[in-house]
């Protein structure tokens, strides 16, 4: 490269999130995530890129001890972040610094795009952590448009558990997060998937703070149903959610959405991201929300171990530590 990339480790928080939101990072890519994931079991790397000595990029990075011989997995949730300066060779200073520091079996990046220019010597990844295949509402549209781009269903339901009395409402205290856990995990019986020990999801609380809202739908004064939001300056991530029997019998679920992407767009914020579209009842569901699905551009990986190999075919055992890898990161 005909210019001076130097890697800065971040350690101060304001300077961190001041830099992401400036530059439109993702919520996973702000300090409060990575302090939730320093708490858990993962090792945060916050760093700076720089290209004689202005900042074109950052990255937090999160690494997790592996099994060996794979060592380590570095990894980049949907970031980095990036300014109008940055060039796709800046990825290969990054991968240099997180070798050197963390010897992984790989660096691996989701980018917060449909489209990623990778230097040579990246490539996709058949291992993934977060969904490449989204829905991401365009929060600039007026909610008439947002309202028509939904199936005629969707808005049905919206305006039939409006109607039907359910009211949505901040949570605000420890007591009303707990009943909407006690949700989560009916929600997750009820579909078959597992769940962090509670301490996790308050942990997220405590760790995001205002960057990571939660709404509730009320039936006679008690929660039915539930959604958990990451925030940054732009964009609205979907962490969590769920209902019990009566916000089934409600729709609670429409409401509560709309709502919150109402209130979403309401703080000026550009962009609502659904979380994924997987196969099943959920993503059924998300699709009544937009014509339009969203393919991110997936993952890159930049290989930096002669066991790269391995971890990429996929065998069993690597597969399930991917699996693991996956729930850890939600």
């Amino acid at each position: 490269m005909g210019y001076m990339v130097e890697i800065r480790q971040v350690s101060d928080k304001e300077q961190w999130d001041d830099f992401g939101l400036e530059h439109g990072a993702h919520p996973l890519q702000l300090w409060g995530w990575g302090q939730l994931k320093a708490s858990h079991g993962w090792q945060v790397d916050r760093v700076f890129i720089l290209e004689d000595e202005r900042e074109v990029g950052a990255a937090q990075i999160l690494i997790r001890k592996v099994p060996m011989p794979l060592r380590a997995f570095a990894y980049i949730p949907r970031g980095p972040i990036t300014t109008e300066d940055w060039q796709p060779e800046y990825l290969n200073a990054l991968a240099d610094y997180v070798k050197a520091h963390h010897k992984p079996v790989a660096l691996s990046i989701e980018p917060d795009d449909e489209i990623y220019d990778v230097p040579q010597g990246w490539h996709h990844a058949h291992n993934h952590i977060l969904p490449s295949h989204t829905l991401i509402l365009d929060l600039n549209k007026p909610e008439a448009e947002l309202l028509n781009d939904m199936a005629k269903k969707t808005r049905q339901y919206i305006r039939k558990s409006a109607a039907d009395g359910v009211e949505i409402k901040a949570v605000k205290t420890k007591e009303e997060l707990q009943k909407c856990l006690e949700i989560y995990h009916t929600t997750a019986k009820r579909a078959g998937f597992a769940l962090h020990a509670d301490q996790y999801y308050y942990d997220v609380y405590n760790s995001l703070q205002d960057q990571s809202p939660v709404f509730a739908a009320y039936a006679d004064g008690e929660p039915v149903a539930f959604l958990w939001l990451a925030v940054s300056g732009r964009t609205a991530f979907e962490l969590y959610g769920g209902m019990n029997e009566k916000g089934q019998e409600l729709r609670a679920n429409y409401s509560l959405k709309w709502q919150v992407i109402r209130k979403t767009k309401e703080w000026g914020l550009e962009r609502y991201d659904f979380g994924g579209l997987i196969e099943g009842g959920v993503s059924i569901f998300k699709r009544g929300w937009s014509e339009h699905e969203t393919f991110l551009a997936g993952t890159y990986d930049k290989p930096l171990s002669s066991f790269y190999g391995v971890w990429n075919k996929g065998l069993p055992a690597v597969k399930r530590l991917v699996q693991r890898l996956r729930r850890q990161t939600s």
